[in-house]
């Protein structure tokens, strides 16, 4: 999700600096895979969270809040990005938008969860990998993330590419 979400900030500043169209569909698609991820993880960490804290959601979890409201900030994203009829005010608006987007996603996932306490493993003392975390779940864990960032870039290419060719196919049929 992060990974995505940065590619989209990269992909608004391109657009900006260059008025691409290309650079703003690449941004749209980096940062619904973005969305995907996000809820992957905010529906199974509420799967996770019934069977190791008793309750689907708790309010009481800095780090489900505010991945939930990081996924609104991004679905705004799209609403916006419907709103426009005109590519180039909705690209121009849209790369504005998400570059504040992704600029909130490390304060809402990383900085402010610090700061309060959390149920999480990696909070309060309570450590995520430590000197005394099994070697094994090294092993798995990371080659795990670099598996997920292959999938994410996978993915987004595949979702630039089909919404490019819908583009080129609603401009022909236009033009019949």
């Amino acid at each position: 999700m992060f990974a995505s979400f940065a590619a989209g900030m990269v992909y608004s500043i391109r657009y900006l600096w260059s008025e691409n169209l290309n650079d703003d569909l690449k941004a749209e698609s980096a940062s619904a895979i973005g969305v995907v991820f996000g809820l992957c993880g905010l529906f199974t960490g509420m799967v996770w969270a019934r069977f190791t804290w008793g309750a689907w959601w708790t309010f009481a979890e800095p780090k489900m809040n505010l991945s939930a409201i990081a996924l609104l900030i991004y679905i705004a994203y799209f609403i916006l990005r419907s709103s426009f009829d005109d590519e180039q005010l909705r690209a121009r608006l849209s790369a504005v938008y998400n570059i504040f987007a992704a600029s909130t996603i490390p304060f809402l996932l990383y900085v402010i969860p610090r700061q309060l306490p959390s149920l999480h493993p990696g909070a309060d003392g309570n450590p995520a990998f430590s000197e005394f975390t099994a070697i094994e779940l090294r092993i798995v864990f990371y080659p795990a993330i670099l598996g997920f960032f292959a999938l994410a870039y996978w993915m987004t290419n595949l979702r630039y590419r089909y919404r490019k060719l819908n583009l080129v196919l609603e401009s022909k049929n236009s033009e019949l």
